[in-house]
Order: C-alpha cells, then sequence, then structure tokens
C-alpha cells in the first residue's frame, strides 16, 4: 500500500467511531402512569390520548423514543400501593399519577423518581408539596379546584330546587380534601339556610346506604364531592340519586355523561394534555420542586335536561342560558 492511501484509510478509521458514536440514538426513556380509574372506564382513554397527544405534539413518541408504562388503580387502596411500587420498581424518569390516592401510595415508595399529579384537590394539605408556588419535593402538577368552589354546589342544588332544606354531603374521608370541601360547603349552608349532613363512604355498600338515608329526609338533595371513590362507583350513585328523586350536584363533567343531573368543575381531561408539557421539562432536565403547582382556570358548569324531566324538573333559563354544556 502507498503512504498516501495507508494515511487516508487511517484516517477515515479514526473519524468513522467518532461519527458512528454521534448518529447513535439518544437512550430511550421510561414513563409510568398510575390512573385512579379502571381501564374500562369511558373516561380512561380520554385521558391517556390527552396525555399522550400532548407528549407527541412535544416529540416524545410512545415506542419511540418514550416507553409508557400504565397502571390502573380502581378505586383500591391496596391496588394502588401495589402498582404504585411496580412503576417504581420499573425505574422510570418520571410518573403520572392521577388522584390524591394513587399521589399517597406513591410518595410511600419514593421520595426520589419525579411525580407529575393531576386531578389533586389539596396538595398542600395532603403533604405532598411544600407551597404551590415551589413544591420543594419530587412533586408538582395539577389540582382539581380551590376548596371555595364546593359551596357553588349547595348554591346550584338550591337553584334547582329552591324546595330544598336538607342536603347529604357524599364524601371520602379516607382524602384530606373530604373535610375542607365540606368546610366550604357548611360556610355556604348557613347563608343559605340549609341543613348539610356528611356521609362519610369508602365502598359500595357504604354508598347506598347513606343515599337511603338521605333520602327519608323531606325536601332533600344531594352533593358528591370530587374523589376517586365517587369517579370510580359514579354509575351507581347516579342510579340510586334517579331512584330516591334526588336533585344530586357532581363535580365533574363526566357523571352528568353517564346521566347524573348536573355538574360544576374544571374540565377533567385537559389537565392530563398539560401534564405532558411539565413531562417533558423534566425529561429535558427541570426538577419538579421547581416547577410551580397549577390550578384551573375555567370552571364548566355542565346539566342533563332528560335527567331533570325524569325527575320532575324544570331547570331555570338563566341556568341553562349560562351553562357551558346542556346534555339533551
Amino acid at each position: 500500500m502507498r503512504r498516501r492511501d495507508f494515511l487516508g484509510a487511517f484516517a477515515g478509521a479514526a473519524v468513522w467511531p467518532r461519527r458512528a458514536r454521534a448518529q447513535q440514538p439518544s437512550p430511550m426513556r421510561r414513563i409510568g402512569v398510575l390512573m385512579n380509574l379502571v381501564a374500562t372506564d369511558p373516561e380512561a382513554p380520554a385521558r391517556i390520548a390527552a396525555f399522550t397527544q400532548g407528549l407527541l405534539a412535544l416529540g416524545w413518541a410512545n415506542g419511540g423514543n418514550v416507553q409508557i408504562d400504565i397502571r390502573w388503580g380502581a378505586g383500591d387502596a391496596d391496588l394502588l400501593r401495589k402498582n404504585a411500587a411496580e412503576l417504581v420498581a420499573l425505574a422510570p424518569d418520571v410518573i403520572l399519577v392521577s388522584g390524591t390516592p394513587g399521589m399517597g401510595a406513591l410518595q410511600q415508595v419514593t421520595r426520589s423518581v419525579p411525580i407529575v399529579f393531576a386531578q389533586v384537590v389539596d396538595p398542600v394539605g395532603s403533604g405532598f408539596v411544600e407551597t404551590l408556588p415551589r413544591p420543594g419535593g419530587n412533586a408538582t402538577g395539577f389540582m382539581s379546584f380551590e376548596y371555595s368552589i364546593s359551596g357553588k354546589w349547595l348554591e346550584l342544588i338550591k337553584e334547582i330546587s329552591p324546595r330544598v332544606k336538607r342536603v347529604g354531603i357524599l364524601r371520602d374521608l379516607a382524602q384530606a380534601a373530604g373535610s375542607g370541601q365540606f368546610g366550604a360547603i357548611q360556610a355556604a349552608a348557613s347563608v343559605l339556610g340549609v341543613e348539610v349532613t356528611p356521609f362519610n363512604v369508602s365502598d359500595p355498600g357504604e354508598i347506598r346506604r347513606a343515599i337511603e338515608v338521605c333520602a327519608r329526609a323531606p325536601d332533600g338533595g344531594l352533593v358528591v364531592t370530587g374523589s376517586a371513590l365517587a369517579a370510580v362507583h359514579r354509575e351507581l350513585i347516579i342510579t340510586l340519586a334517579a331512584l330516591h328523586r334526588l336533585p344530586t350536584v357532581y363535580p365533574h363533567r363526566y357523571f352528568i355523561a353517564s346521566g347524573g343531573l348536573i355538574s360544576y368543575g374544571p374540565n377533567s381531561i385537559d389537565p392530563f394534555r398539560r401534564a405532558a408539557g411539565y413531562i417533558d421539562r423534566i425529561l429535558k432536565g427541570e426538577k419538579p420542586a421547581d416547577l410551580p403547582v397549577q390550578i384551573p382556570t375555567k370552571y364548566e358548569l355542565v346539566v342533563n335536561l332528560k335527567t331533570a324531566r325524569s325527575l320532575g324538573l324544570t331547570l331555570p333559563q338563566s341556568m341553562l342560558a349560562r351553562a357551558d354544556e346542556v346534555i339533551e
């Protein structure tokens, strides 16, 4: 081999490894997802789709440069703890979790893996973050609503059915938010002249008994506060409320899509789309401790006219006019 050819071949060999290293794809990142619903819930695919579409818009394709592992909680505390441990064992770069029980289960397992939560009512009171502007730990995310909004539910009951004098409040006391929501409702009750009674429930049997007791009182109504338990068992709650002809207010639209009467609360899908933005920032190096917890900026009023007619209720035109959605 001539000297010139030898030097050319040597130079090419030296450059080739550097080029090969530069062209190697980035390692696949891993995202864990812990949902508080069952996989067959009609709400579930909408939440997952919003999240994955949000990621795709930011350049993260499931099965391409990111792997997404999903686990379901079904409102079951034991299952949430089991699945939280499974996800952490997979060594994800970040975890998305929905609901307060799931967030609590994850924090029992890890205080180091970054977590983005959605639909948590009181992350400060629950001990998930230090403050909303500066979370300070390994978690941040998107709140469901502020406590003050709970008083609005009682106002809607009176607007729908002015004769209502006694209202049962269905809540999951296992969540710190249950007490906070009831406190805001009590404050509104004193102004509206309504007697409110809390019903603490933890399973379908307790839900059934609570609604039956509530229905025995004359001029009664029902408020369902936000919780994973209520979301998972909403078909039961809606069926019993209709059976006992109880005017009932719910915290989210998906209750009304399932046949409930009226809801007032934030969009339940949007936080999962927005969570993709925080996940993206964490995958690119930012820390949850530095990303402020965000609160909803818009609340939706949704009414079901068919349910109203079945209860013998005529909804005020003023309510229908300001409703964000009327389901016929």
